[in-house]
């Protein structure tokens, strides 16, 4: 059963967020999510510890890219965990800045890093530009900033969950090492819109309707179909892939997208816990500083990172292996302090 104090900002939620789709036209659709998820309340964002630094970074890739992002890092030498994190908003709204809560939240409880990338949105960039900017942002963290794939957990939220999963099989399909482990949040994996809570949940999800999950689906995908394994992670192959940790809520309509999600990768050989939680706001971390369950989740979060770092450093397994192709990044890197 929620708290009381969720109880009180789901009704809230569904007061100012949710609205039922009145239109087909992507800009309107766009202007509209970037409106209501691209500006996180003060009262919802976290206090900035004095130990924790944050910097912004913007980096060119040797395909010329710019990819951008915020560094969270702890002041410490031995950071035990770094955290690539990619944040939700159904790849058309939302950034680094307006996750805060969670990165800061996960980069304080382990005395570690962070990096929130800030991927192209759609539609002005639509698929592949998110996946590939993800997959870049891993290599600068593998390649660029030296780091061990067996100490990088990848995380997401909501498209960022899905996101992350995408860039879990990407990394296998170019035969880059695997990280420690991933964390999803509320994850949306199946954009061709065919898990059936998006009808029998579309009333008792305080934020969305099923029918605008599937809209954003059409927005991010263009040409390419939603059931592409990239676009949607559900239909890819999950061999391979590194332990999961997987939350969802009971009422929110993307509950089968982490349901079949946990079968498909258990049926894979992949580790996977799914933790369904009694009717919480879709990706309700991120209000960890105003409901006991988003601290309670983040807490969680960060012993699995410690467990799957722990475990993957005591293992070969995880040790980056020969690769028959070039994917180190231009070493030109701009750091901005923030």
């Amino acid at each position: 059963m929620a708290s009381w104090q969720a109880a009180a900002l789901a009704r809230f939620i569904a007061f100012k967020i949710k609205r039922k789709p009145t239109s087909q036209d992507e800009m309107q659709i766009v202007r509209q999510a970037r409106q209501k998820l691209g500006h996180m309340p003060g009262y919802v964002q976290p206090a900035i510890p004095e130990d924790l630094h944050i910097r912004t970074v913007s980096l060119t890739t040797l395909d010329s890219d710019i990819i951008r992002g915020e560094w969270l890092a702890w002041k410490t030498d031995y950071p035990p965990a770094t955290v690539l994190y990619l944040h939700g908003g159904g790849y058309i709204a939302c950034s680094p800045r307006t996750h805060r809560p969670i990165t800061v939240t996960l980069a304080t409880l382990l005395r570690g890093r962070v990096f929130a990338l800030d991927y192209r949105l759609a539609p002005e960039h639509r698929f592949p530009a998110a996946l590939d900017d993800a997959v870049a942002a891993y290599r600068w963290l593998i390649e660029g900033q030296r780091m061990a794939p067996r100490q990088l957990v990848l995380a997401g939220d909501s498209a960022g969950g899905g996101l992350t999963l995408s860039t879990l099989v990407r990394l296998r399909e170019l035969g880059l090492p695997q990280p420690a482990g991933a964390v999803l949040y509320s994850p949306w994996t199946d954009l061709a819109g065919t898990g059936e809570t998006l009808e029998t949940n579309t009333d008792r999800d305080v934020m969305f309707y099923g029918a605008g999950i599937r809209l954003a689906g059409r927005i991010y995908a263009g040409d390419t179909p939603p059931d592409h394994p990239l676009v949607s992670p559900l239909y890819a192959d999950l061999h391979g892939l590194p332990p999961l940790l997987v939350f969802a809520s009971s009422s929110e309509v993307l509950l089968d997208d982490a349901r079949r999600l946990a079968a498909r990768a258990e049926a894979a050989g992949v580790s996977v816990e799914l933790h369904i939680e009694a009717d919480l706001p879709h990706v309700w971390p991120i209000f960890c500083r105003l409901i006991p369950e988003g601290r309670r989740t983040l807490a969680a979060t960060a012993a699995f990172i410690r467990r799957a770092v722990n475990h993957a450093s005591s293992s070969n397994s995880q040790l980056p292996g020969p690769s028959i192709h070039d994917y180190r990044l231009a070493a030109s890197t701009a750091v901005t302090a923030h």
